[in-house]
């Protein structure tokens, strides 16, 4: 069923143990995902909701490019574009939604390329899954950089840690130096690092809560951004405090392009779990 959020056709799809997730038609934008009474993203009550604009928090869909290693329009076209409703489907474990974005004319303006994109939302119990299918429609190979740029709701960001990229290729983006992450990342500033994904869970620690985050080893790259006092009081769209309550956590393909040979297909895929077990192995 589609609803009306702040102006725009979304879907909402609810479990009956509460859990809830938003997504807006405009981008295939995640907007929310309540799990256990709390709000798991962060979205900016400045963000511009205009159906043309991309949206400030939520999950923003990255595709076909990374932030402006290119010459398309930051971080590609698709999160600035209405998607449709492919599939919706219910198990006795959760329920999900695809949405579906296609070339045409006003992809083609930018990218010449034939192509199909899917992004399925699967929701369970403490759990979020989000997918990303690029499906190359064309007869030449298909080459993409993107990101599931995920803002996570943290309660303040200046008790929040990061683990598990201990020991992967770091790059610090704000001061170009390369390092290996260390086992524990803390936030007291801006903070806009590129790292090599793991295979591991990476778990966030906000207070008494606890999320992992996994990404599927198709996405190269994890990036952490947090934009700090001083570049979220410039934001437009975002509040001037904005920085203390979110952190970027995104499964991303940075700049290395992924190439799909034509008619064959590339996913990828990031997974939230809320942890309620205080050992941080404690997945079900």
């Amino acid at each position: 069923m589609v609803e009306t959020f702040r102006g725009l056709p979304t879907h909402t799809l609810t479990l009956p143990c509460g859990d809830e997730l938003r997504v807006a038609l405009h981008g295939a934008h995640v907007l929310s995902w309540v799990s256990q009474g709390r709000e798991r993203l962060y979205l900016s009550p400045h963000s511009v909701m205009d159906g043309h604009a991309a949206i400030r928090g939520g999950v923003p869909v990255c595709f076909p490019q990374f932030n402006q290693r290119g010459t398309l329009t930051k971080h590609g076209f698709a999160r600035n574009l209405p998607w449709t409703q492919k599939t919706t489907a219910s198990t006795a474990e959760g329920v999900s939604l695809t949405l579906m974005l296609s070339d045409s004319p006003a992809t083609r303006a930018h990218w010449p390329q034939a192509f199909e994109a899917q992004f399925t939302i699967e929701l369970k119990p403490r759990r979020l899954t989000m997918t990303l299918k690029v499906v190359n429609r064309d007869t030449q190979p298909l080459e993409m950089t993107g990101a599931l740029h995920t803002y996570l709701a943290v309660d303040d960001i200046a008790q929040v840690v990061l683990r598990g990229l201990q020991g992967q290729a770091e790059w610090d983006s704000l001061t170009d130096a390369h390092a290996q992450a260390a086992p524990e990342l803390r936030f007291d500033g801006e903070f806009d690092r590129v790292y090599e994904a793991t295979t591991r869970p990476l778990l966030l620690e906000d207070g008494a809560n606890r999320l992992h985050i996994e990404q599927s080893p198709t996405w190269f790259n994890s990036v952490v951004w947090n934009p700090g006092a001083a570049l979220s009081a410039r934001m437009a769209d975002m509040p001037d405090d904005g920085y203390q309550h979110m952190l970027c956590v995104e499964a991303a393909q940075v700049d290395a392009p992924v190439k799909v040979s034509p008619q064959a297909t590339w996913q990828g895929w990031q997974r939230l779990t809320v942890l309620q077990d205080p050992r941080p192995q404690a997945l079900t």
